[in-house]
């Protein structure tokens, strides 16, 4: 499922005219990235959003969409750092990447403290993405207007 879009009215959604109110979204972000196509999509509707606008309140990166989060990869030249754009996107726009902690230590991307508890080598959790619980998913949830979900 490329893209998933939660409205507590949907019937509301339908019928109204494009609103010019802004509104409070959270991103899911469940694809990897060798998901590419899907993975830019999630980029560019994030980044159009705040063009217009409207308020991301969290992209969370979840399942495999933790491994955007690592600053151990290296994309082939013929393909998108996603990795880089979601970092100047978080510069540009004060966005928060929130990454989920479980996915990520299982996924071997863990930040200084992680590395510490858990006396590993290094830390490689990229600049700009935080690892962060579930319930930082679920609270983002209740507090926006629409979660937004890509991969799955």
């Amino acid at each position: 499922m490329a893209g998933f879009l939660y409205m507590p009215d949907l019937e509301n959604a339908i019928t109204s005219p494009v609103s010019a109110v802004p509104l409070t979204y959270t991103v899911l972000i469940r694809c990897g990235p060798d998901q590419q196509s899907q993975a830019l999509s999630a980029f560019q509707f994030t980044k159009e959003l705040l063009r217009q606008g409207h308020k991301v309140l969290r992209v969370f990166f979840y399942q495999q969409g933790v491994h955007f989060a690592s600053s151990l990869r290296v994309m082939p030249q013929d393909e998108t750092d996603l990795t880089d754009l979601w970092q100047q996107l978080s510069k540009a726009y004060d966005l928060e990447l929130g990454v989920c902690i479980a996915a990520a230590l299982q996924s071997g991307v863990v930040d200084q403290q992680e590395c510490e508890r858990y006396d590993l080598s290094g830390a490689n959790l990229a600049p700009q993405f935080t690892l962060v619980g579930l319930g930082q998913l679920a609270a983002a949830s209740v507090e926006s207007d629409r979660l937004i979900s890509f991969g799955g």
